[in-house]
């Protein structure tokens, strides 16, 4: 791929992929990971965003410029060629910040002008009505007026390609040299086809390829379906209006639950006009458990396929709510949640107790629930089958914060399919009102009575398994072993009598008692994985 002779003579020839973002948290993250695997150096231009971006990608070692301000992708471009000249006369890569385009055909992208074959290679996904009619060529040489475009292409259908190809351009390369030709200048053009434009203007050469996209998600298939959005609301005055403005418009109803708010949350409600929105209002506080159970029921009663869950306080990217409705239409999942802990880039600006604790209840709940693939159980960005939904005994849901874990468990025991969904932690302007000590106090002692009726529903009533007897027996003999090894160090260190069988009683019980339930476990993954269709 390399122009080895141009390396052979000491120029510094690296690659460098530049990334204009603005608000891309979502997609952010895979997007450099992807990529870095072809490019030397990666810069993100985060272009006055609001969310993550920056600090994803500074976590994931990019040069990451800040704009002060949303100054638009052609500032952005502008902001990384010439921070790109730092690295030297290598090739510079536009990635398209959407994590839909297969970074497989970077090579291909870069080749014609590592060649030297060509200083600008444009790559997009096939035009649907591709065909010697449209190509980049004749739309450049019609924008610039001077008739030698393709005369059996209507202005109609000039614009429709514009327009494809505003979405469709995943990457754009192109050599050092060409910076110096670039005006970088808005016009009717998407940013790089401007760029690329001003190279051929100035009589430089310029080839287009097709690239691919990986599986991505079909937004029409989203508005096929009635989706409603549940969002529990208590005080949140400061955040609803914005939560509420930021639901995208493949939602067919809104329901927020008004908690009993003692602040100004009823009135900023009344004051939003949007006509999918409907309003529950709790007279006392119910908890944030109660006040979901009420909005899955009112999404139950209007026939809902998929209810979704976002809190009220904005910590929630609607940009991600696609990645958790997608496997559920595609039959891949009846319910999906949110998961900020599978990297320390997503976990973002989560502080240490509270990754300690999410560590903590994540193993809990792993045991109670039976999801041994399961992280981050504390994500209250979920959706949920109407199927699944409708098969949990939803009137017995727990209504305090750990309604979460309860439902967990509940889906396991009745059969449903649970999927993660990788997505970075946000924290903005809310303020927590959650007392953690009394907190996983009160979810702990709920997982534990839970932990018991799973393996009594699941595996003594609906079916039979083994491992109920595992776990019943490794109960008794690790405690008893333990008990047993304290009254003999006690009674060693007082002179009591002693039976000097009993050292050797007490370690097997103890060693039997882990065996037990560490077989147990086992069994148990295996359960779990076989209904998730997950290799072992």
């Amino acid at each position: 791929m390399f122009d080895f002779e141009t390396v052979r003579r000491g120029v510094k020839m690296g690659i460098t992929g530049i990334i204009p973002a603005y608000n891309d948290e979502a997609n952010i993250y895979d997007v450099i990971k992807k990529a870095g695997v072809y490019v030397d150096n990666i810069v993100v231009v985060d272009d006055g965003s609001t969310d993550s971006t920056a600090y994803v990608a500074e976590k994931m070692n990019a040069h990451v410029i800040k704009h002060e301000t949303h100054r638009g992708k052609m500032e952005a471009l502008r902001t990384a060629f010439k921070f790109s000249e730092k690295f030297g006369d290598g090739p510079v890569l536009v990635i398209n910040p959407n994590k839909s385009y297969n970074s497989e055909e970077i090579p291909k992208m870069i080749d014609p002008v590592m060649w030297l074959e060509a200083d600008a290679v444009v790559g997009y996904s096939p035009y649907p009505e591709a065909g010697s009619d449209y190509d980049i060529q004749s739309l450049i040489a019609n924008n610039n007026g001077n008739g030698n475009g393709n005369g059996n292409v209507s202005e109609i259908g000039r614009q429709q390609f514009v327009k494809y190809l505003y979405d469709n351009i995943g990457y754009a390369a192109f050599s050092s040299q060409s910076a110096n030709f670039m005006k970088f200048e808005p016009d009717s053009l998407p940013m790089e086809l401007s760029l690329v434009k001003d190279l051929a203007d100035a009589g430089m050469r310029v080839k287009e390829i097709n690239v691919s996209k990986v599986r991505e998600q079909n937004k029409d298939e989203l508005y096929d379906h009635k989706i409603g959005v549940v969002v529990p609301a208590y005080n949140e005055e400061k955040l609803i209006a914005k939560t509420v403005g930021g639901i995208p418009d493949y939602v067919n109803r809104i329901y927020v639950i008004n908690d009993a708010s003692t602040d100004n949350t009823a009135g900023v409600l009344n004051s939003i006009r949007d006509p999918r929105l409907s309003v529950i209002t709790h007279e006392q506080n119910q908890g944030v458990g109660a006040a979901i159970l009420h909005g899955y029921k009112r999404a139950l009663q209007e026939d809902m396929d998929i209810a979704v869950v976002m809190g009220g306080d904005n910590q929630m990217n609607p940009a991600l709510m696609p990645d958790l409705i997608m496997p559920i239409l595609r039959g891949e999942a009846d319910y999906t949640k949110g998961n900020r802990l599978k990297s320390e880039e997503f976990r973002g600006g989560m502080s240490s107790w509270r990754l300690f604790g999410n560590s903590l209840l994540t193993f809990l709940t792993k045991v109670s629930s039976g999801y041994w693939h399961i992280m981050d159980p504390q994500n209250g960005y979920t959706a949920i089958s109407k199927k699944a939904l409708s098969g949990i005994e939803i009137d017995k849901l727990y209504t305090y914060y750990g309604y979460c874990n309860d439902i967990l468990v509940k889906l396991n025991t009745f059969g449903y399919k649970t999927v993660d969904v990788s997505m970075p932690a946000r924290y903005a302007d809310e303020k927590s009102t959650i007392k953690y000590g009394r907190y996983m106090t009160k979810v702990s002692v709920m997982l534990l009575k839970n932990f018991f009726w799973r393996l009594k529903e699941k595996y003594s009533i609906q079916s039979f398994h083994p491992l109920v007897f595992f776990y019943v027996f490794g109960m008794i003999f690790l405690p008893l072993g333990v008990l047993l090894s304290a009254y003999t160090l006690v009674g060693g260190l007082a002179g009591w009598a002693v039976p000097s069988s009993l050292p050797l009683i007490d370690t097997l019980l103890i060693i039997a008692g882990i065996q037990m339930i560490l077989f147990a476990m086992l069994f148990d993954m295996k359960e779990c994985y076989r209904s998730m269709d997950i290799g072992i």
